[in-house]
C-alpha cells in the first residue's frame, strides 16, 4: 500500500511538472507572439537621405526663397505647333483594328484635325492660372506646384493636403476635384499643394541619374516644411501612390493620412496562397465576393492584361532617351503615345471602340491640354526616366519594400484599375488601413475621370483620422 501510495505521488508531481511546463510554453509561446505584434505594430521609418539634381556641383547655399509663377504661351509656339501638326505622316490602320493596337490612326486625324483647328491654347493656358502657381529651388531644381486655399470662413476646418499626379498625367489632373475639396464639407476644408514630379510639366528635370521615388518624397516633404506644414494629409495614384506612400515611411510623423487609388502588395506566400484557396474558399483568406469578382480568373483579368498594357513601361525602364527623342519631335506622336493611355486605362474596354471611348470620361480640351503641358514643356522624355531610374533594380531589395506604412490610411479600390489590390494583400504592407471602399466605377485615372467620388472617399477617411 504504502509503495502505491509512493507511485501515486510520483506520478501526480510529474503530471504537476507537465502542467507547469505547458503552461510556461504557452506563456512563452504568447510572449513570442506579443512581441511580434508588438514588432509588427511599431511605427518604422525609413532615411530620408539627401540629393543634388541641379547641373555641376551643388553650392554652398540655395535659394530657398518661393516665386510666383505663371503659365504662358506665346504666337510662336503655337505656330511652330501647327507647322508640326500639318507636317505628320499617317499610317492607315488596319480593318476593324479599333484600339487593339494602340491609337486607331483614323480616328487620330479627328483628334488632331479638332487640335489643328478648333482647340485655343491661349484660352486653357488661362484655365491653367486660374490657380496660383508658384516655384521654388530645392536640391537644385525649381520645383513648381498650385497652392489652392479655401475661401476664409467661420467654424471651419481647415487641413493640409498634398496630392500628387502620375505618368502621363500631370497636376492638371486635379483641376475637376479641387473645388470639391477647397469647399466646405461638414465644416471640413481643405488647403491643397499640388506639385509637378520633377522632370515632369514645369518642374525642372533632374541633370543626374538616380533621382527615383524617395528623391521625389524629400524634395516634397522639403516643399510642405518650406511652406509652414508640420503635419498634413497626402492623397495619390499612380507614382503618386509611390511618391506619398515613401513620404509617409520617411515622415510618419507629419503625415495624419495616406489616402491612395492605386496601391499593391508585397508578394509573398499570403499572396499565392489567397490566389489558390480564394476562388473556392474566399472566406479562409479574407477575400470578399467583390475581391473575387474583381480577381478571378487571375491570370486572363490581371496577368494577361498587364502584360498587354505594360509595353510602355519595358522601354521606358530600359531606353527611355530611344523611343522619347521621336515623341519630343512631333506633336502628333506625343497625343498619340499619351492618349491611349487615357483610353485603356479608363477602361479596357475601350480597346474594342473605334473612338477609344475617350470622349466618355473626358473632353478633348482636357485631354489635349494634359498633352500640351507635356508639349510645351518638352518634359516627356525626363518622365520617361522616371520609370528607369525606379526600376534600374530590384524593387522589392529597395527599402521602402521592406519597410510597412504605419500611417493611418484610406484606400480607395477602383474597378477599372490596371489590377485589383484585395484589403488582405494591402494589409501586408499598409499596417494601419482606417478604410478599404469598393469604388462603384471608374479607372486608373480617378481624380481626372471620377472628382466626386473621389473627393466623397477621401473627406469620409479624413472625418475616421479626425473622428468628426
Amino acid at each position: 500500500m504504502q509503495r502505491l501510495q509512493v507511485l501515486k505521488e510520483t506520478f501526480f508531481d510529474l503530471e504537476v511538472v507537465q502542467q507547469q511546463a505547458l503552461i510556461g510554453s504557452a506563456v512563452a509561446a504568447g510572449g513570442i507572439l506579443a512581441y511580434m505584434l508588438h514588432k509588427r505594430r511599431q511605427v518604422k521609418s525609413i532615411p530620408l537621405g539627401e540629393g543634388w539634381w541641379g547641373a555641376g556641383e551643388k553650392p554652398l547655399t540655395e535659394d530657398d526663397k518661393i516665386y510666383p509663377f505663371k503659365v504662358e504661351t506665346s504666337d510662336e509656339e503655337i505656330k511652330d505647333l501647327h507647322e508640326r501638326i500639318d507636317r505628320c505622316r499617317y499610317t492607315d490602320p488596319l480593318e476593324d483594328s479599333c484600339f487593339q493596337y494602340g491609337f486607331n490612326l483614323t480616328h487620330l486625324k479627328t483628334v488632331v484635325s479638332y487640335w489643328r483647328h478648333e482647340f485655343d491654347w491661349k484660352k486653357q493656358v488661362a484655365v491653367l492660372n486660374k490657380y496660383p502657381h508658384f516655384k521654388t529651388k530645392i536640391e537644385g531644381l525649381d520645383v513648381h506646384y498650385i497652392h489652392v486655399r479655401p475661401p476664409r470662413r467661420e467654424n471651419q476646418k481647415v487641413l493640409p493636403l498634398m496630392l500628387i499626379h502620375g505618368w502621363p498625367g500631370s497636376f492638371y489632373e486635379f483641376y475637376r476635384i479641387l473645388p470639391l475639396l477647397t469647399e466646405s464639407q461638414d465644416g471640413l476644408v481643405f488647403e491643397v499643394i499640388c506639385p509637378s514630379i520633377p522632370g515632369y510639366g514645369f518642374s525642372d528635370a533632374p541633370r543626374k541619374q538616380g533621382f527615383n521615388s524617395l528623391a521625389a518624397a524629400r524634395i516634397f516633404l522639403t516643399l510642405m516644411e518650406r511652406l509652414g506644414f508640420s503635419q498634413f494629409y497626402l492623397q495619390g495614384g499612380d507614382w503618386g501612390s509611390l511618391i506619398t506612400t515613401n513620404m509617409a515611411q520617411m515622415k510618419p510623423q507629419s503625415v495624419k493620412g495616406l489616402h491612395l487609388n492605386m496601391f499593391m502588395s508585397n508578394k509573398g506566400f499570403k499572396v499565392m496562397l489567397s490566389l489558390i484557396i480564394g476562388p473556392y474558399l474566399p472566406f479562409l483568406v479574407g477575400f470578399s465576393r467583390e475581391d473575387v469578382r474583381r480577381l478571378f480568373p487571375f491570370f486572363e483579368k490581371n496577368v494577361y492584361e498587364i502584360l498587354r498594357e505594360s509595353g510602355y513601361l519595358h522601354i521606358q525602364a530600359t531606353k527611355p532617351d530611344t523611343a522619347g527623342c521621336g515623341v519630343n519631335d512631333s506633336p502628333v506622336g506625343l497625343a498619340a503615345y499619351i492618349l491611349e493611355k487615357f483610353s485603356t486605362w479608363t477602361d479596357m474596354r475601350n480597346k474594342d471602340l473605334v473612338d477609344g471611348g475617350l470622349e466618355r470620361k473626358f473632353s478633348l480640351d482636357d485631354l489635349l491640354t494634359n498633352v500640351m503641358i507635356y508639349w510645351t514643356t518638352g518634359s516627356i522624355v525626363s518622365s520617361m526616366r522616371f520609370y528607369k531610374e525606379n526600376l534600374k533594380t530590384n524593387p522589392d531589395n529597395r527599402v521602402d519594400a521592406k519597410t510597412g506604412i504605419f500611417v493611418p490610411t484610406g484606400l480607395a479600390a477602383f474597378p477599372e484599375e490596371l489590377m485589383h489590390c484585395p484589403k488582405s494583400w494591402a494589409e501586408i504592407r499598409y499596417r494601419n488601413i482606417y478604410s478599404y471602399t469598393f469604388m462603384p466605377r471608374g479607372g486608373h485615372f480617378a481624380a481626372f475621370e471620377e472628382p466626386q467620388l473621389l473627393a466623397n472617399d477621401f473627406v469620409q477617411f479624413v472625418k475616421k483620422v479626425e473622428k468628426l
